[in-house]
């Protein structure tokens, strides 16, 4: 049974991108030296709600896109085996390609 999440308020639901597990010289880097990757894919999009102005908030990405976010941001969590990532849409850094 697939577990269904919904972000709540300007909060996005992304799931890491994998990076490459060898480096450019053809050197095997073990997973506890890698870092995690910074790039990211849009999985769901929060409810919304009111901008310090009482506006309703409109989120700048969408669901599919590609996107860059801050090392540190955003809270780890585990769904149906699948490990995912809920950050503030302010955490995203910019949207690639």
């Amino acid at each position: 049974m697939a577990t269904k999440i919904q972000p709540l308020g300007p909060r996005v639901l992304i799931k890491r991108l994998e990076e490459e597990e060898q480096s450019s010289g053809g050197i095997i880097i073990p997973d506890t030296a890698k870092e995690k990757p910074q790039e990211a894919q849009v999985v769901g999009l929060g409810t919304g709600g009111k901008d310090e102005n009482g506006n309703d908030y409109k989120f700048t990405v969408k669901k599919k896109d590609k996107v860059l976010i801050s090392k540190y941001g955003g809270t780890d969590i585990k769904i149906d085996g699948k490990d995912l990532l809920i950050v503030n849409e302010v955490d995203i850094l910019a949207i690639i390609g």
